[in-house]
């Protein structure tokens, strides 16, 4: 139900704000940051997929954001294999509370930076545009961690 708000709230709040024109922050990629860990990966890639066409059809972006999720949760195993230990890869959530703040704070890091530079990426269409994706992409991902971060902090207070 969560998630759902969370899809809502994007929708109608954050895609309707922008910031001095290279902030477009995108909090729905938590609902996918989020998932259990024990999905197995398909699940993972379809759950993905899904997300990413539900924001696709409110955003008017033609695939952008469903490829951009699909890359996140394709690589997210990977990356969780990389940060967790075996024994927090008993916890089914990622959470604050589940793998602390370092790891945490790497996990979401870079599948952020990875998503909003995917999203930036395949919206610019051109390698012209570098240096604008790169600050849309660090501008936009330093907010979008933010929020997500706040959210872990608050949900565990």
């Amino acid at each position: 139900m969560r998630y759902l708000l969370v899809m809502a709230i994007q929708v109608l709040l954050f895609d309707q704000l922008q910031l001095w024109g290279v902030c477009h922050p995108y909090i729905y990629v938590l609902c996918l940051l989020m998932l259990p860990i024990t999905l197995p990966h398909s699940v993972d890639m379809l759950i993905g997929a899904a997300v990413g066409l539900v924001m696709d059809v409110f955003c008017n972006s033609i695939g952008i954001h469903m490829a951009s999720c699909i890359l996140v949760m394709f690589i997210r195993p990977y990356l969780i294999g990389a940060i967790v230990n075996d024994k927090d890869r008993l916890n089914e959530q990622i959470t604050l509370h589940a793998l602390g703040m370092e790891a945490l704070l790497k996990y979401v890091v870079i599948m952020v930076l990875i998503h909003h530079f995917t999203v930036f990426m395949l919206a610019a269409w051109s390698w012209n545009y570098i240096g604008f994706v790169l600050i849309e992409t660090f501008v936009s991902g330093i907010i979008t961690m933010l929020l997500i971060l706040g959210y872990n902090i608050l949900k565990f207070k």
